[in-house]
């Protein structure tokens, strides 16, 4: 990207980042786009201190590692240096499906949620970095919903997860109980999947990596902004989407993230969307988000600038299409 459209596109969305978000919110809640739209956020960038991490910074601004990591490839993550420019890709195009409950891509290391509206007030959507399951812990895929919330939580960790850390060399108790030493971090919230949890971490540098043995872990500050906000039965769903396609007024957005690698199909996913992505080709992929992402407002998309983003997997939107004009359905197949 030329850095003069970078910079357009960094102004036109610090417009959006200041004017959409209510000045009593944290730096992770925005105004629900209305449908028919589907980007929040805003590409921003940072400037490095001496003493700065590329996770530091991510941390600083609601980004996890992988996500920081992927915008920045030419940028030391252990060392930027003082003044160095970082670019934070916290700009998001929203997931696929029903805009409720608590969405959690597992592609993009991220969690949406969108709390049931209060009367007088706008609809908003909260997003934050997550860490998951890594290959050998997959975090499953379908959907459930929250059945109880723990404060302070001890932790019973499983007998597949003591033999692992007996035969590391460092065992386990059976229970671990609240205090620094916990995984679990001081909020646990307990998923209709037995044996899952999003709960925080005292390792709060693995947010945004692939770590977990399949529950999802948060930064301590943002399930501690979050744990009073979700009601027990909220639904959850839990998909695994690295491209995503939307609206940005006229304009036509692509999303796109790393394909995370996986064991073997899921069994008992209840939509294609639900399956997990090294089963489908990227783009056929692409083609049915564009497809749904053009229903109702019809669409023409740069199919060279959509391969080349399916290659630079950034996780950053770019524009790849617009709106058609004078067209009743989409040009999905032009």
């Amino acid at each position: 990207m030329m850095m003069g459209t970078f910079k357009k596109i960094v102004t036109k969305s610090l417009v959006i980042l200041f004017f959409g978000i209510p000045l009593q919110a944290s730096a992770e809640v925005f105004n629900l786009p209305a449908i028919g739209d589907d980007l929040i956020g805003a590409i921003t960038v940072a400037t490095a201190r001496a003493e700065d991490t590329l996770l530091d910074i991510a941390r600083r601004h609601g980004v996890g590692y992988e996500d920081i990591v992927h915008a920045n490839p030419d940028v030391d993550t252990w060392l930027p240096g003082e003044g160095t420019e970082v670019i934070l890709p916290t700009r998001y195009v929203l997931p696929p499906g029903p805009r409720e409950g608590i969405v959690l891509n597992l592609a993009e290391y991220r969690m949406y949620y969108y709390p049931e509206v209060v009367d007088g007030e706008p609809s908003v959507v909260m997003t934050y970095p997550i860490s998951i399951g890594r290959m050998d812990w997959e975090t499953p895929l379908g959907r459930t919903t929250i059945i109880s919330k723990a404060r302070n939580p001890s932790w019973y960790p499983p007998e597949s997860i003591r033999a692992e850390h007996a035969a590391e060399g460092d065992p386990l108790p059976r229970i671990v109980p609240p205090g620094p030493e916990n995984p679990l971090g001081d909020y646990a919230m307990r998923l209709g999947l037995p044996g899952y949890l999003i709960h925080g971490t005292n390792r709060p540098d693995g947010v945004g990596m692939r770590v977990t043995h399949g529950c999802i872990r948060m930064f301590p500050e943002d399930i501690d902004y979050l744990f009073d906000r979700v009601d027990i039965k909220t639904a959850v769903r839990i998909i695994n989407e690295p491209v995503k396609v939307g609206w940005d007024g006229d304009d036509l957005v692509i999303e796109v993230h790393e394909t995370l690698e996986v064991n073997e199909p899921v069994s008992g996913a209840e939509e294609e969307s639900e399956l997990p992505p090294n089963f489908r080709n990227a783009m056929t992929v692409l083609t049915a988000q564009f497809v749904a992402a053009t229903n109702s407002k019809a669409g023409l998309l740069n199919w060279d600038t959509a391969e080349k983003l399916l290659a630079r997997a950034n996780g950053i939107p770019s524009v790849a299409g617009h709106k058609r004009a004078n067209a009743a359905s989409s040009a999905a197949f032009e």
